[in-house]
């Protein structure tokens, strides 16, 4: 069998915890701000966790972490 690559796009946007748990930064914090009020751009900074249902699909994209 082999080796598996990883992939490169993925492997810049996430990362993985000491539990295991997949660690994400949100998104929609690049332009047209104005439109976003400071508490919703406050939050955005913030990182969060992946959702169970998608840590399937992006464990099979970064088969090394």
């Amino acid at each position: 069998m082999p080796k598996l690559k990883t992939h490169r796009g993925a492997a810049k946007r996430f990362k993985i915890t000491g539990t295991g748990k997949i660690k994400k930064h949100s998104g929609y914090k690049s332009h047209l701000l104005t439109g976003k009020s400071a508490k919703r751009t406050r939050s955005l900074r913030k990182a969060s966790l992946v959702s169970d249902s998608e840590c399937v699909n992006i464990k099979r994209l970064l088969p090394y972490l």
